[in-house]
């Protein structure tokens, strides 16, 4: 168990060492432990969180909310467009007066080419700790829920089981490419071999591919790319079907909607699921474009476990801000 991580941010998936994600997996299962059995754990009391949204937000709202009263602390939620963030306020200033107000920060800001850099340089300023709530590069807490839901279901050794990260097609809008892009990263660190599938058009990041790849390496680990869904399906223990927008092919809504479009067959449903083992659970960080992206009889079937997924975000929240902060 790691013992350093007082005072860390947290805003890529790689800012903490395996062993300090091990150690974030053990408070968080001894914190959903004390939660289910009514212990209280104040161990955040008194402290209060910044949390600065710039995109709209079900479970990341409620989970870091929730997690901080249980804590014993107070999440105060701060909306971009209400604040003078929108007229002037720079994110050196608030990283400068917000560090000086709140004993931790969590910011959500997913526009592309802008949310990392903006929580980067608040992180720069503030003398307390910034924890990446979503950009428009990573998710790390979506991505520490599900590594905890993945050992909760296929145990805490994970090597040789092949989890599949696909995209798939959605309806509703182009969404950020930060959750598989987070998987890619951090999976193979814990022995999973990665399958990532996907349309030409919808590539992941150069760099964040090759980073992946560096991990697979590193631990021995399988790395493969595919532009078939069902090839990629075949035997697989995990399988995280999801949609995302071409934003390294065109940053045009109209263009990427278009193109978004050609791929409709790109549907998570039993039969694509009966390729995998029998076993695979299903996992997708929601909200999904039910029988769109993937259909009723799948998510809400025997081996979905996306309830499971958001509930852990919860508890590895709680486990990051108190170690944290």
């Amino acid at each position: 168990m790691q013992t350093f991580l007082r005072g860390r941010d947290l805003i890529g998936d790689l800012d903490f060492s395996k062993e300090e994600v091990e150690t974030v997996m053990d408070v968080a299962f001894d914190l959903k432990r004390k939660r289910a059995l009514g212990e209280p754990h104040p161990y955040l009391r008194d402290k209060v969180l910044a949390m600065l949204f710039f995109f709209s937000s079900t479970r990341t709202r409620g989970s870091f909310e929730a997690g901080m009263a249980q804590l014993g602390g107070h999440g105060a939620f701060i909306e971009s467009n209400t604040t003078q963030i929108k007229h002037g306020d720079t994110a050196k200033e608030i990283g400068e007066i917000y560090g000086r107000y709140f004993d931790g920060m969590a910011i959500r800001h997913c526009d592309w080419g802008l949310g990392n850099k903006y929580i980067n340089e608040v992180a720069q300023a503030s003398r307390t700790p910034v924890l990446n709530m979503q950009c428009d590069i990573y998710h790390p807490f979506q991505c520490l829920a599900d590594l905890m839901t993945i050992m909760e279901k296929k145990g805490r050794d994970l090597r040789k089981k092949r989890i599949v990260v696909s995209w798939a097609y959605a309806a509703s809008y182009l969404k950020p490419i930060s959750v598989p892009q987070s998987l890619i990263l951090q999976m193979p660190r814990f022995g999973m071999d990665v399958v990532l599938a996907y349309p030409k058009e919808f590539p992941l990041m150069p760099e964040i591919v090759a980073q992946a790849q560096e991990q697979s390496k590193m631990f021995g680990t399988d790395f493969e790319i595919t532009h078939d869904m069902d090839e990629a399906f075949d035997d697989a223990d995990v399988i995280y079907a999801k949609s995302w927008g071409p934003l390294l092919t065109t940053t045009d809504p109209v263009e990427g909607k278009r193109l978004q479009d050609m791929y409709k067959d790109w549907i998570t449903d039993s039969r694509r699921m009966s390729l995998a083992k029998k076993n695979a659970i299903y996992m997708h960080p929601l909200p999904a474009d039910r029988d769109i992206e993937v259909t009723s009889e799948v998510m809400d079937g025997p081996q979905s476990v996306v309830y499971d997924q958001a509930e852990n975000r919860l508890h590895v929240q709680k486990a990051v801000m108190a170690l944290t902060m």
